[in-house]
């Protein structure tokens, strides 16, 4: 074996020695994260396992359901829970278990959505702002308050209402009522980091701007957008249905909760199972973020770290 072929195959060893290392890092970071996470309160693991739940029936909820969530059958409308329907049926006779399961995946999708956009825009428009600051920073807060000025919902109904009854023009309205919250959250982290003893070195040694802010400044602001964004995914959801529930979101005969529990109105006192079961689901998703958002708020706070 030549030097260089020697030289290569030590290279490769240590390559492969580095990747090994990285994947026991991370796999010890994440027993370490459930473990320190779980043992802090049982809130956490109800947390857990709420989510877990959840985020399982938005992806397999389609396969699972033991009918057409959409298809009517006339001859078992308004059923009460049995064998055959476990949860009943709705005014169709379409099965309430097979909807809530479907959609499970449109509601918890629709928030992901909507929440990746909105985190997207306010990222680069808080980081901008904070970082430049400067006439630049006074513009685009100015156009965040004109967005802050207004009740968060109210703003998302006049929005969805001028756009058109639909479920993207939901998603359009709700992003835009989210961003500026996270716009206004990362510009404050944004001008507290910036003044820290490790970015004025960064400067110093003549690192490109847009190289600090990206490799130094938004990577320690993570820890409060990801609570922020594990609460407010239930109140995406809770929104989503709300808007839904006037008419301006899914329309029959979506699955969406929301849409279900509209239609369930008339029908609540021969047919309470109809209301009820996705009113559940609905309870159980926002609630299970939230104590997973107070749980997360909690692991990354400093004071309880040092416990």
């Amino acid at each position: 074996m030549t030097d260089v072929d020697a030289q290569a195959a030590e290279t490769n060893i240590g390559d492969l020695r580095q990747q090994s290392t990285l994947k026991y890092q991370s796999r010890s970071g994440l027993r370490y994260f459930l473990r320190r996470f779980a043992g802090e309160t049982p809130l956490n693991v109800l947390a857990l396992g709420i989510i877990t739940v959840f985020i399982f029936l938005s992806i397999f909820g389609r396969l699972l359901a033991p009918y057409d969530p959409i298809v009517p059958d006339i001859a078992n409308k308004l059923a009460p829970p049995s064998a055959a329907h476990w949860l009943g049926t709705d005014e169709l006779g379409r099965d309430i278990l097979s909807r809530v399961l479907t959609g499970t995946r449109i509601s918890l999708g629709i928030a992901t959505m909507i929440l990746s956009i909105a985190i997207t825009a306010g990222v680069l428009i808080g980081a901008v702002a904070g970082y430049v600051g400067g006439w630049v920073d006074e513009v685009l807060m100015r156009i965040t308050d004109i967005f802050l000025a207004f009740p968060a919902l109210i703003l998302a109904m006049g929005i969805a209402a001028s756009l058109g009854r639909d479920l993207k023009n939901v998603i359009i309205a709700l992003t835009l009522v989210y961003w500026p919250w996270y716009a206004r959250l990362i510009r404050g982290q944004v001008l507290m980091i910036r003044e820290r003893d490790f970015v004025e070195a960064a400067h110093a040694i003549g690192m490109r701007p847009s190289r600090v802010l990206l490799r130094h400044i938004l990577p320690n602001t993570m820890a409060p957008i990801i609570v922020q964004a594990t609460v407010d995914v239930g109140y995406a959801v809770l929104a989503t249905a709300g808007l839904s529930f006037i008419g301006l979101g899914a329309q029959p005969p979506s699955p969406e909760w929301g849409t279900m529990i509209a239609g369930a109105r008339a029908y609540f006192r021969v047919a309470w199972w109809y209301m009820t079961f996705p009113g559940i689901a609905l309870t159980l998703t926002v609630i299970g973020f939230n104590l997973l958002g107070d749980g997360l708020r909690d692991y990354f706070d400093p004071r309880t770290r040092l416990r």
